[in-house]
C-alpha cells in the first residue's frame, strides 16, 4: 500500500502535528496554529508527488504497448 516515498511525508506531517499541539499548550496558541497549518500543506505536497509518480509510471506503461 505505502511506498518508500510516502514515509517521509507521513513522518513530517505527524511530527508537525505533535509540535503544533506542544506549542499550543506549552508556548503560544498562535505559534501552535501556525505550525498546525503545515500538516495539510505537507499532505497536499505528498498527494502531488504521488500523482506525479503515478503519471510517470502510466506514461512508461503506455509507451511499452
Amino acid at each position: 500500500m505505502f511506498q518508500k516515498v510516502d514515509y517521509p511525508f507521513l513522518l513530517a506531517s505527524f511530527a508537525s502535528f505533535l509540535v503544533s499541539v506542544g506549542l499550543w499548550f506549552l508556548v503560544d496558541r498562535e505559534s501552535g496554529v501556525y505550525v498546525g497549518l503545515w500538516v495539510p500543506s505537507i499532505l497536499i505536497l505528498w498527494v502531488g508527488v504521488r500523482v506525479a509518480l503515478l503519471t510517470r509510471a502510466n506514461g512508461n506503461l503506455n509507451r511499452r504497448n
